[in-house]
């Protein structure tokens, strides 16, 4: 007798034994066990379902049940689906384990089991897709695409892909591709060095290698794609990590070295990019600050928000922001909405943050009152009652 006779043998004692329940475990245990997962989801929905009186092949939107009995089928549903795709994640499954756990919406339990998983030929590009596009653990997903594809591609994921993610997960991969681009820079320079002079050079920064070295700029001169370190430093301005934010910092010192062909032209404020980068980096660094502020405010003021758009005003606020200068960052924006009155509805939800932070809601609430905005006056004056009970 094959052994899938003497399984129907065994669910039918099952049956006998201890009713439907008892055959619905042994069905369950038996779909587990050979690892046949789609069934299993099957078998565990009629568990689902039998223990709520249901018909096992109840397949209805459930409108028609009572708020409670609905809502534990749908619980039941849900762990059905937490319970396969974590197998299926545990057999290497990726792409259909995160079939079923999409609608658990826990992602950290998902990146968790994709954090058992090595990145191999067979599993890279599903492991990628999961946990970078996904957003399972972008951080993960994209330190894969920048060591198996390199640093162009990883700079045009960052682009197309990580932009559209949370501050988080972009803060992560912008420190990934700061380290990694500042590590790959760092021993070519000092490749080059020995190479010219002899012997390893002492200094340990990019600063410190380029300060006396003039000869390492020629015209064509230049040791890593430059339009790499100059994405790289665009999207730095996003760390917070003070160690990421140095290495960063140390990129621009290189980049000021370059030929004129090689500086590139960002857009305002940082339309000389390794300057101002240098002064908005070294700030958050605690270093030259006022000359930062000063800079940024200037900028901020002078230019036209119809031809350059807000970025202008807001790196000035978001540089006062972390800064920890939430006043000043307030009268920014109420500078930017009287010249720009259609960013007003924008404008208030970032007041209504850094009003929080200083402890003073007047300024919002002046404002709030002169544009006839009811609900961000309420919102205001509501939160700052909360702050004085």
């Amino acid at each position: 007798m094959s052994s899938v006779e003497t399984e129907f043998d065994q669910l039918q004692e099952a049956l006998e034994r201890g009713g439907v329940s008892a055959a619905l475990d042994r069905l369950a245990e038996y779909l587990r066990e050979n690892k046949k997962f789609h069934e299993l989801f099957e078998a565990l929905k009629m568990k689902a379902r039998y223990a709520l009186g249901l018909p096992l092949t109840y397949s209805d939107a459930g409108d028609e049940l009572d708020e409670s009995t609905r809502t534990k089928l749908e619980d039941g549903l849900i762990e059905a689906c937490r319970d396969v795709g974590t197998a299926l994640l545990r057999e290497g499954a990726i792409r259909e384990g995160w079939m079923y756990l999409r609608p658990v919406g826990d992602r950290a339990a998902a990146a968790i089991e994709l954090a058992k998983l090595e990145a191999n030929e067979d599993n890279l590009d599903a492991l990628i897709e999961v946990a970078l596009h996904e957003g399972v653990d972008p951080k993960r997903g994209y330190g894969l695409v920048l060591e198996h594809h390199g640093t162009c591609n990883a700079i045009t994921t960052y682009e197309s892909v990580v932009v559209r993610q949370s501050t988080a997960a972009q803060q992560a991969a912008a420190g990934l591709l700061v380290e990694h681009v500042h590590r790959e820079l760092l021993a070519t320079v000092r490749a080059d060095i020995a190479q010219q002079q002899g012997s390893e050079p002492p200094e340990a920064t990019l600063k410190e290698l380029v300060a006396d070295r003039d000869w390492l700029f020629g015209e064509h001169s230049y040791h890593l794609d430059t339009t790499h370190l100059a994405s790289t430093v665009r999207f730095s301005r996003l760390l917070d990590d003070e160690a990421q934010l140095r290495l960063a910092l140390d990129l621009t010192a290189y980049g000021r070295r370059l030929s004129s062909q090689f500086q590139y032209q960002g857009d305002q404020p940082f339309a000389d990019i390794y300057p101002s980068h240098a002064l908005y980096l070294g700030a958050l660094l605690g270093e030259d600050v006022d000359a930062a502020i000063e800079y940024f405010r200037e900028r901020a003021e002078a230019l036209d928000p119809r031809e350059h758009g807000g970025l202008p005003v807001e790196a000035y606020v978001q540089l006062l922001d972390r800064l920890g200068n939430y006043e000043l960052a307030i009268d920014a924006l109420l500078n930017f909405v009287q010249k720009q009155p259609d960013a007003t509805s924008q404008a208030v939800p970032l007041m209504l943050e850094l009003s929080q932070k200083a402890g003073n809601y007047d300024k919002l609430k002046a404002f709030c009152r002169n544009h006839e905005d009811i609900l961000g006056f309420a919102t205001a004056t509501l939160c700052s009652a909360g702050t004085q009970s």
